[in-house]
C-alpha cells in the first residue's frame, strides 16, 4: 500500500471518529433528522473508523503511549460500575462504544512521528464542520440561531449547540495560527481558516471556548518565545493589540461576555453550580464513590452536569477521576520535557484547553472530541519512530564451471 493512499485512509478514519463524537442532541434542524437515524450514523462512523484503521493495520503495529494505557485503563471503572445495570442497558452499549473509540486510536497510532500530520487532519474535518454550520446560517438565519438559545448560532443542517461550534471554531483558530507562526501553511490558506472560524465563534457567544483559545495560544506562544523570533513578534503585537480591545472596546466586550445575563445568573455559571452542589450532596455506596454510576448521558437530576470532572466522579467514581487526572499530567509533564518546537507549542495549546474547558464541559471520561484534542496531542509528542537501516539485498553466487576455474596456459 502506498504512502499516500494510507494517509488518506488514516484522515478518513480520523474523519469518522470526529463524525462520531458531534453527537446527536441539539438545536431543531432545517430538516427534521430522527435522533436514531443519527445515532445509527454516528455509531455507524466508528465502527467504520475501526474496520478502516485495522484495515490498514492488519500487522497490528502500535506506538507505547502512556497516554492510550492510560485511557484503556479508564475502562475498567466504566465497566464494572455499568455491569450491575443501575444505569441500564445503555451504560454498557456506551462502554462498548468507548472500547471500540479506544482501540481505533491504538491502532492509528503507529503513524504517530511527533509531526503535524494529526494536526492537519483536524483541521480539515472540524473546518468541514464548520462549513455546513456556515452553510445553515446561510439558508435559514432563523434556525440557526434561535430564540431557544438566546439568538446564539447553533447548527441548522446537524444539530450541535452553541459550545459545541465554540469549541471546533476555538480548536482550529489556534492550531493553524500555531501552523502560521511555524511557517507550516501560509498565510492565505490560514486566512481562510481563521477569519470565518472568528466569526462563527462570536455568534456562538461561547465564553469557555474564548478564554480556552486566548490562554492556550498564549502559554503555546511563550513556549516558542526564547526560540523564535516570529513568536516574540506575534506575541507582541497581540498584547498591543488585547490592550487597545480592552480600552477601546471594553464595554462591548462585557455585554458579549455577559451575554445578557444577570448578576447572579453569571455567577451560578447559568445554573451549573446548584447541579454540582447536588450531585456532590448526593448520598453513595462505597462502589459508586470508587467505580461511579455507569457511563451515562452526563446528567444528574436530568440536568447537564457541564464538568468533565465531576461527570467522571459521577459516571467513574474517584478511579476515573485519578486516571483522567494522571492523563492530563502525563501529557502536561511530556509536553514540558520537550526541547521547544512547533509540535510542542501545538500539544501545549491542545492540553491546556482542554483543561480549562473541563470545567465548564463535560467529555474527558468518554469518547468525546475533548478525547481526540488529547490523542492530537500525544501524536505530537510522540518520538519519531526509528528509520530502519536498508539491508542490501543477497545477491545469489554464480556458479562457476569447474573447467573455468582452472588457470589458463600461457
Amino acid at each position: 500500500m502506498r504512502a499516500d493512499h494510507t494517509s488518506k485512509f488514516v484522515g478518513t478514519a480520523w474523519g469518522l471518529l470526529i463524525l462520531n463524537t458531534l453527537g446527536s442532541a441539539g438545536a431543531k434542524t432545517i430538516v427534521p433528522l430522527p435522533r436514531s437515524l443519527i445515532q445509527m450514523a454516528t455509531m455507524g462512523a466508528l465502527v467504520a473508523a475501526f474496520a478502516l484503521a485495522l484495515a490498514i493495520n492488519l500487522p497490528l503495529r502500535v506506538r507505547p503511549s502512556a497516554f492510550l494505557f492510560l485511557l484503556t485503563l479508564l475502562l475498567v471503572p466504566s465497566v464494572i460500575s455499568s455491569a450491575d445495570l443501575e444505569s441500564g442497558f445503555g451504560a454498557l452499549f456506551r462502554c462498548g462504544r468507548l472500547a471500540l473509540f479506544v482501540g481505533t486510536l491504538w491502532l492509528l497510532s503507529r503513524w504517530w512521528d511527533g509531526g503535524p500530520t494529526f494536526v492537519r487532519h483536524h483541521i480539515r474535518m472540524y473546518f468541514a464542520v464548520l462549513g455546513s454550520v456556515a452553510a445553515g446560517a446561510v439558508i435559514s438565519p432563523g434556525a440557526a440561531m434561535p430564540e431557544l438559545y438566546g439568538g446564539r448560532l447553533v447548527g441548522a443542517l446537524w444539530p450541535l449547540t452553541p459550545p459545541q461550534i465554540g469549541q471546533y471554531a476555538a480548536v482550529i483558530i489556534g492550531l493553524t495560527a500555531l501552523l502560521l507562526l511555524g511557517r507550516r501553511t501560509d498565510r492565505t490558506s490560514a486566512a481562510v481558516v481563521i477569519v470565518p472560524s472568528l466569526v462563527l465563534l462570536a455568534l456562538t457567544h461561547t465564553r469557555t471556548a474564548t478564554l480556552g483559545l486566548l490562554i492556550g495560544l498564549a502559554l503555546a506562544i511563550g513556549s516558542l518565545v526564547l526560540t523564535s523570533a516570529a513568536a516574540r513578534r506575534f506575541f507582541a503585537w497581540a498584547v498591543l493589540c488585547a490592550a487597545v480591545a480592552a480600552v477601546g472596546f471594553g464595554s462591548a466586550l462585557q455585554a458579549w461576555f455577559l451575554r445578557g445575563q444577570s448578576q447572579e445568573n453569571f455567577t451560578s455559571l447559568t445554573g451549573r453550580a446548584k447541579v454540582w452542589e447536588a450531585l456532590l450532596a448526593a448520598p453513595r455506596t462505597t462502589s459508586e464513590y470508587l467505580f461511579g454510576a455507569g457511563l451515562g448521558d452526563k446528567s444528574f437530576g436530568g440536568l447537564p452536569i457541564d464538568n468533565s470532572w465531576l461527570a467522571v466522579y459521577h459516571e467513574q467514581g474517584m478511579t476515573g477521576v485519578v486516571l483522567v487526572a494522571a492523563i492530563i499530567i502525563v501529557l502536561g509533564g511530556v509536553a514540558l520535557l520537550r526541547p521547544p518546537s512547533l509540535s510542542r507549542a501545538c500539544a501545549i495549546f491542545l492540553i491546556s484547553y482542554c483543561a480549562i474547558a473541563s470545567y465548564t464541559e463535560a467529555g474527558l471520561g468518554d469518547a468525546s472530541p475533548y478525547l481526540l484534542h488529547l490523542t492530537v496531542a500525544a501524536s505530537l509528542l510522540a518520538a519519531p519512530a526509528a528509520a530502519t537501516p536498508l539491508s542490501a539485498p543477497d545477491v545469489p553466487r554464480r556458479r562457476i564451471p569447474r573447467w573455468a576455474q582452472r588457470s589458463e596456459m600461457t
